[in-house]
């Protein structure tokens, strides 16, 4: 069984919504469907079987979840002593060749939100950018053909 990385922010925010999942999504769910049969026949009723539907995500996401944090490996990022490496959890901040800067914590499949700074561990752009370290130019695979980017500084916050 391998490990997932993720960050202790990462972790809390799968816990919080598993727990969100089972103390309101599920009940109300299951509150729905008693709804639904009491309406009689079950073979021909729309709301009973999108209630099913329903019900049947949850269940799927809350044991997706639970996978995840049993087998999560959780990574303290201001534990981690990588002697100015890049590694899992680290921020990095980078310029294109066009001076453009940008700044991103290279976090868990689950924690990414490129909007917010947070990149997958998997991107094109992060594993560009591990192991290397500030000073460092990288060549990144894009749709749009080959980047360069310089990494300006690396952070553990």
């Amino acid at each position: 069984m391998s490990k997932i990385p993720l960050t202790l922010r990462g972790v809390e925010k799968l816990r919080e919504e598993l727990k969100r999942l089972k103390s309101v999504e599920r009940p109300a769910i299951v509150k729905a469907i008693a709804e639904a049969r009491a309406h009689g026949d079950i073979s021909e009723n729309a709301e009973f079987h999108a209630a099913k539907e329903q019900q049947g995500f949850i269940e799927g996401r809350i044991a997706s979840l639970e996978h995840k944090l049993a087998t999560a490996q959780v990574v303290d990022v201001t534990k981690v002593n990588a002697g100015g490496k890049v590694v899992f959890g680290a921020t990095v901040k980078i310029a294109d060749e066009d001076g453009k800067q940008a700044r991103y914590q290279i976090v868990g499949e689950d924690e990414a939100d490129s909007k917010s700074g947070l990149i997958s561990i998997n991107s094109p752009i992060a594993r560009a950018l591990i192991g290397k370290k500030e000073g460092d130019v990288v060549e990144v695979a894009a749709p749009g053909g080959t980047r360069e980017l310089e990494i300006l500084g690396v952070e553990y916050l």
